[in-house]
């Protein structure tokens, strides 16, 4: 075998590692999109503000979160926050608490009256927006942000839709509800309550309006047929919820039934022990691992005494004996029935088995299109099969939350400004979600998520206070400094004091690095070190990869 000199032996090492005069790779900024973002229904920058928030700029993190959604206190407390269900840090210890940030900056906004900047000018366009629920209040945020002329018009006598009617105050409270949609009202938007649109078109034209956002919620009680239920005290938990809300609670007895497995469901009973209820139970037909309300939901009512009868469905009413049917899940996870029967004691019974919205309104308008389920069929400009007339939030087939709400709406907003300008939105292209796997935490370190503080379980049911307590300033930056920044440079300076040729190039707070490529040797130092994988590795030209 020929040998070889060191000199021949240091250039095949340099060409097998790539790096050197023969250097077949280099590396590359790049920029991925955090699992939070792309999981947020309201499009929120999480990363964006979080940032900013790590940074102590708590007003400037504020408007990064209201350029999507104007809402964020009262997001902080009812949004489920599917943004931390995805979140990457949950793979060290435990993902940050997105929704407890957002409702401290939410909170912080209120208690130093930041308001919206109005824009710079009117459009002259005008639009009307039918409902005053959180998809209704954010459409008409965003309009206004484009300087039209926006009118909610508010079949019931407060804001806020099912945010007000269907949410309790312990989850809820009134004051930053009301806060925040008096922000949206100062912004220029015109709430008219007690105000039911029946004829869409005549309003249109009676009030000069360009077009119309339809963004009715899911108010009216799903139905459900048992034998002899009118031998007993039969509430729908929708009226229940609002009346309770009103102050104004019917009478319930001292044992209370609820029928249904939703959050629904479990607000209903937990309202209910908070009024007085000796007793509260829950009639679920499936399993807990098939109930459709939150677990979290579910511990809390649990904590607070309400007690849960899985596997059970109501098969007959006698006033106040509930004859139920024990059920079994088959193969597949579907409840069967067992011809086992139990009896249970009721002065009432709250059913709790979803929602419908009311769009009989718009049946009499030439175009419009419906699912079976009444919902409003829209095509990708979320308009309807009438020019002009715009649907979201719970009126059309979609996943029903508050945020989804919101998303809806700010998108409506983006569809109709488009429209009015005799164009068409089309959302910006995405880039590639990082995942976990592909981050580099070389100085991985753990640091628990901060939990909130709750009110005492033996103060919960006395009466209707916010259980969920705010984090401090110091708690709120605490944990906005857990996030990772997936996939994006925070300029960490990993890369600059990894490279051994000095061929990062620092460009000044907020200009990230750029590459020597004269001195760059293709090592790959730098994207090892990059904890959050902003560098990526690409092949140079020539080398059967793009540059």
């Amino acid at each position: 075998m020929a040998s070889i000199d060191l000199t021949q032996r240091a250039d095949l090492t340099q060409h097998a590692r790539g790096t050197g005069a023969l250097r077949t790779r280099r590396p590359d900024y790049v920029d991925f999109l955090p699992p939070c973002n792309d999981a947020c229904p309201a499009g929120e920058n999480i990363q964006a503000w979080l940032a900013l928030a790590q940074a102590g700029e708590h007003e400037a993190a504020w408007r990064e979160i209201v350029r999507n959604n104007p809402l964020p206190s009262i997001h902080g407390r009812v949004c489920y926050h599917p943004c931390e269900d995805v979140c990457n840090r949950a793979f060290t210890d435990s993902s940050v608490s997105i929704h407890a940030v957002e409702r401290f900056l939410g909170d912080l906004a209120l208690e130093n009256d930041w308001q919206f900047e109005k824009p710079a000018t009117q459009t002259g366009k005008k639009i009307l927006i039918i409902g005053a629920g959180p998809s209704g209040l954010s459409a008409a945020y965003h309009l206004a942000n484009f300087g039209h002329s926006v009118e909610i018009r508010e079949a019931g006598p407060v804001a806020g839709g099912m945010i007000h009617f269907g949410i309790p105050a312990y989850r809820m409270p009134r004051d930053e509800l009301q806060a925040e949609i008096r922000r949206i009202e100062n912004l220029g938007v015109k709430i008219t309550l007690n105000h039911r649109v029946d004829d869409v078109l005549a309003e249109k034209e009676t009030g000069g309006f360009d077009a119309v956002f339809a963004a009715v919620g899911a108010h009216i009680s799903k139905k459900i047929e048992i034998p002899n239920r009118d031998a007993g005290k039969i509430l729908d938990a929708v009226s229940f919820l609002s009346q309770a809300n009103e102050g104004e609670p019917p009478a319930l007895g001292r044992r209370v039934a609820v029928y249904g497995g939703g959050n629904t469901a479990m607000d209903a009973a937990r309202t209910a022990q908070r009024l007085g209820a000796a007793e509260t139970m829950i009639i679920y037909r499936r399993d807990r691992s098939s109930m459709p309300a939150h677990d979290f939901e579910a511990d809390e009512a649990i904590e607070e005494g309400v007690k849960i009868n899985w596997l059970r469905t109501i098969k007959e009413i006698d006033k106040s004996t509930f004859k139920v049917e024990v059920m079994e899940l088959d193969e597949n996870g579907r409840p069967q029935p067992t011809g086992r029967f139990e009896e249970l004691e009721a002065d009432s019974l709250i059913l709790a088995v979803g929602q419908d919205t009311d769009t009989e309104f718009l049946e009499k308008v030439p175009g419009i299109e419906f699912e079976w389920d009444h919902t409003v069929i829209v095509d990708d400009n979320m308009m309807t099969g009438h020019e002009g007339i715009f649907a979201g939030g719970d009126m059309v087939p979609a996943e029903r939350s508050v945020t989804v709400a919101v998303g809806h709406g700010k998108h409506a907003a983006r569809h109709i400004d488009a429209f009015l300008n005799g164009k068409s939105y089309k959302r910006g292209t995405r880039n590639p979600i990082i995942g976990h796997e592909r981050l580099h935490l070389w100085y991985r370190t753990e640091a628990p998520q901060v939990e909130q503080d709750r009110l005492p379980i033996d103060e919960r049911t006395k009466g209707f206070d916010e259980i969920l307590k705010n984090l401090t300033e110091q708690e709120a930056l605490f944990e906005a400094r857990r996030c990772l920044s997936c996939g994006n440079c925070f300029e960490c300076d990993g890369c600059y004091g990894a490279c051994p040729e000095g061929a990062i190039i620092k460009l000044g707070p907020g200009k990230r690095y750029k590459f020597d490529f004269d001195k760059c040797t293709g090592c790959a130092v730098c994207y090892e070190q990059c904890p959050c994988h902003a560098i990526e590795m690409i092949d140079e030209p020539g080398e059967g990869a793009k540059a």
